[in-house]
């Protein structure tokens, strides 16, 4: 696994010297700069298709919203279907030669090469979603989607008759670890003995993978559905064979109007205004931020009206009480998969830990 530091919410402000103005971000970040006199150059960096109807299409509603709210204070532009790796640098590179004064680059896969042109082109700012390495001109952003996997476990939990769920998983990175684990813990809350099968397809954006993977989840028992993979795919087949299910990163009911019981729902408009408004400012800094459902940055789409209303109460409840802060799904007792205590009664697992996780609570199958 790879060894996260930690990301943590910075706030306040830092002391300036010398005498000059002070300019502060949407996040309370002080920095000397100068307004731009003339629209901001945004561009926008994809994993899968804007298509995919998942996550890069919930950063491409970001955008979008970004350019509906600033008009014609911004240009914006983006590049679909980037390959993490090579790809993804020569991609990123050619975007700071074409003048873009702000690069989003919005998957795990484009931390390195996103590191590495940051560097390569000081004057520009580039922001990183999803990892842990950070430049005098590159900021990282995350959200909290482990908040929206305790609803759907919680869902999983009253619904499921066979006590099991299949989970269709991309990568075994932190991100995908604990979201299985908060799925799994919230459906425990209700059954004591749900169980969590998880089958790796490697990819983010493989339809025929993921229905395959999802077709041997349902042969295997499963009877509740849920995915950390961006196409509508898993969905799909979870309506055709009359299972229950959960959309990705977006509203997904379309396609499974009978199987979507909800679906996390990643609300990166509002953060792309606030950063492309501060650049507009002259005061961008370098941030590392992890917001979630207090914040808005992580909702739940409807719940289907097909869902019983006690399931709904228990539902709503943990949206709630999560964004209040009075609830988080990793508070202990929380035991392994071996059935080892790994967090002790009342103790909530710190950012640092969930960062890093790279084991699997009671109950996973992987």
């Amino acid at each position: 696994m790879i060894a996260i530091n930690r990301r943590r919410l910075l706030l306040g402000a830092a002391a300036l010297a010398g005498g000059a103005l002070l300019a502060s971000t949407p996040f309370g970040h002080p920095a000397f700069a100068q307004a731009l006199d003339r629209p901001v150059k945004a561009a926008f960096v994809y994993v899968g298709p804007v298509g995919d109807f998942g996550y890069s299409f919930a950063h491409d509603q970001g955008r979008k919203f970004l350019a509906d709210k600033l008009g014609d204070k911004v240009v914006t532009t983006f590049v679909e279907n980037v390959a993490e790796g090579p790809d993804a640098e020569r991609v990123i590179r050619k975007l700071a030669q074409d003048g873009n004064d702000i690069i989003f680059s919005t998957s795990f896969g484009f931390m390195n090469p996103t590191l590495k042109v940051a560097k390569q082109f000081p004057k520009v700012k580039f922001e990183h979603a999803t990892g842990y390495q950070t430049a005098a001109n590159m900021g990282i952003y995350n959200a909290r989607f482990y908040e929206g996997r305790a609803v759907l476990g919680t869902i999983a939990g009253h619904m499921s008759k066979s006590g099991k769920a299949g989970y269709v998983a991309s990568f075994p990175i932190p991100e995908v670890v604990m979201g299985i684990n908060a799925f799994t813990l919230a459906a425990r809350k209700v059954n004591p003995a749900f169980e969590t099968q998880v089958v790796w397809v490697n990819s983010w954006y493989d339809p025929a993978k993921e229905v395959q993977a999802t077709s041997a989840l349902l042969d295997q028992g499963a009877d509740v559905i849920t995915q950390h993979t961006d196409s509508p795919g898993p969905l799909q087949e979870a309506e055709k064979r009359g299972a229950v299910a959960f959309g990705q990163a977006w509203d997904m009911q379309s396609f499974a109007p009978n199987a979507h019981m909800t679906a996390i729902v990643d609300n990166w408009g509002p953060y792309y205004v606030g950063r492309v408004e501060a650049v507009a400012a002259g005061s961008w800094k370098q941030d590392d931020v992890w917001l979630g459902m207090k914040e808005g940055e992580v909702k739940m789409s409807p719940f289907n009206e097909k869902m019983p209303a006690d399931v709904k109460a228990a539902a709503q409840k943990v949206v709630d009480e999560t964004t209040a802060g009075t609830y988080s799904v990793f508070t202990g007792p929380i035991k392994d998969q071996a059935g080892a205590e790994k967090v002790a009664a009342g103790v909530v697992i710190p950012d640092a830990d969930l960062l890093k996780m790279d084991w699997y609570v009671e109950g996973v199958r992987n």
